[in-house]
């Protein structure tokens, strides 16, 4: 299938771990420049960049319906900004874009209030002139992500069951994912209500 979508393979192969080397460079200057930007801000917990592995990229192409996966997908490099509660996101959010040309935005929302999924902001920012100067980068693009604790947590673990999975989960392993989206979701509300009633005065 993946020799199908990509006859080319070899050539795309070769081309991403010829550049992974400076994707890696890209990675900590950017590491660091969000650390820079977060240093003073609170309830931040977490702040992480990553290089896409080639088989996420080859995996995410067939699900996308790529054909040239080296320029189409955006988020060969990612960050991502946890914090603790719902309440930071929007201004964490605002304050590194503040420092980024934005490409895209991406709300992940589920639209059926019955269902619970994964929620978070996606953004697609340029890379800064002078990082992608000075680590020679492949890419032009990162994409940025600001998600609460319990959404990183579930997202993750979801990932490793789900997208990983040798066989498709079964009916009743779905539910109970879906069911601990839910539980995700209401840790989510309930702790930001209660941080917000106590500091902002709001309930």
């Amino acid at each position: 299938m993946v020799d199908d979508l990509y006859p080319n393979l070899s050539s795309v192969l070769a081309t991403y771990r010829s550049s992974y080397p400076q994707m890696r460079c890209v990675a900590e200057m950017l590491a660091k420049r969000l650390h820079d930007i977060l240093d003073e801000r609170p309830q931040v917990d977490q702040i992480a960049v990553r290089v896409k592995s080639i088989d996420r990229i080859l995996e995410k192409s067939q699900r996308m319906g790529y054909t040239n996966p080296l320029e189409e997908v955006q988020d060969q490099i990612g960050a991502r900004v946890v914090v603790y509660y719902n309440s930071n996101v929007e201004p964490t959010a605002q304050a590194i874009l503040a420092n980024f040309q934005l490409h895209e935005q991406r709300v992940h929302e589920i639209p059926d209030p019955r269902i619970f999924g994964y929620q978070g902001k996606h953004f697609i920012c340029y890379l800064p002139p002078e990082i992608h100067t000075a680590a020679q980068s492949p890419v032009d693009f990162f994409e940025l992500q600001v998600i609460t604790l319990f959404q990183h947590a579930w997202a993750e673990a979801e990932h490793d069951l789900g997208y990983k999975a040798e066989t498709p989960l079964e009916f009743e392993e779905k539910r109970k994912i879906a069911w601990a989206a839910a539980q995700a979701w209401g840790a989510d509300a309930i702790f930001d209500e209660i941080w917000r009633s106590r500091h902002l005065g709001a309930t």
